[in-house]
């Protein structure tokens, strides 16, 4: 009995092998499908994509995840506008003076902001995220840390005394990533504040107020170059906006950010008599 068992077992293996795999697709497809399985499998399958997701910010957005240097992003296809949320930052420093603004710079580009800090000062994510690159360049960045956040920006923390994260570590908004110094090309102590989309630098001053200790509005819009609206574009084509503060006033805010106030009321529908709220967003470009 038991040989005439195994007899009917080989036959039937053989048999299975001999199948072509077309036809063994064919079986499959004809199979009865466990709908309770397939949910199952379903809810793993997105649970899987969430926890990716948590473990690689920007999933939807970067191309790869390199950790051997800053820029790695080449030709890669850039959307036409993304708003990138600034709720839940933490300014990487609690240092208010930027010594060297965004811009051209002896002939060529300074792509962040330096903050004056002192060797030994804590210096902070600015927002949840992932930490790329934590390297050294003798003569860039110095000790520097690139985190990659989920709202799509990078940020990059250059000539630091000491670097306090490891490289695909996962920070919060606030965590110490390193120390202030004057390592790499630097003639003073100081930290080089950048933030990049996809690999384009933005003035950081359009996110983050400095002197206040405060981001500019809960959100910013980047625009591609060359499109209708395009962040790089002239300066009449680009959406700027403020948050109000105490102790502000349509005067006030039209001279710091350089337009008239008819121009801000134009833009936010209100009148110069229209009182102002703390925490209010008002469009000035």
């Amino acid at each position: 009995m038991i040989l005439k068992t195994i007899r009917t077992v080989t036959v039937a293996v053989l048999a299975m092998v001999g199948v072509s795999a077309s036809a063994q697709d064919l079986l499959a497809s004809q199979a009865p499908i466990d709908k309770k399985m397939r949910a199952i499998d379903s809810v793993a399958l997105q649970r899987q994509i969430q926890k990716e997701m948590m473990e690689y910010p920007g999933f939807a957005l970067y191309p790869n995840w390199v950790n051997d240097r800053v820029h790695v992003y080449g030709n890669v296809a850039m959307p036409d506008s993304f708003t990138i949320d600034l709720k839940g930052f933490c300014m990487p420093t609690e240092h208010r003076k930027i010594t060297s603004k965004y811009g051209p710079r002896r002939r060529r580009m300074h792509k962040g902001v330096d903050v004056k800090v002192y060797i030994g000062d804590t210096i902070r994510s600015a927002f949840d995220g992932k930490v790329r690159v934590v390297n050294y360049e003798r003569r860039g960045y110095g000790k520097y840390v690139v985190i990659r956040h989920d709202n799509g920006l990078e940020t990059i923390y250059g000539h630091l005394s000491k670097q306090l994260v490891g490289e695909n570590q996962i920070v919060k908004a606030g965590e110490p990533i390193g120390l202030g110094g004057n390592t790499g090309r630097s003639t003073g102590s100081h930290l080089h504040f950048e933030t990049r989309f996809l690999g384009q630098d933005i003035d950081p001053t359009k996110m983050f107020d400095f002197p206040n200790q405060d981001i500019v509005a809960d959100t910013y819009t980047y625009y591609k170059p060359g499109s209708r609206k395009g962040s790089k574009g002239s300066a009449g084509s680009e959406i700027r906006y403020y948050r109000v503060r105490k102790g502000d006033t349509l005067s006030k805010i039209a001279a710091r950010q350089g337009v008239s106030v008819s121009r801000i009321c134009q833009l936010n529908g209100i009148t110069r008599r229209t009182i102002l709220r703390i925490g209010q967003v008002l469009r000035f470009s």
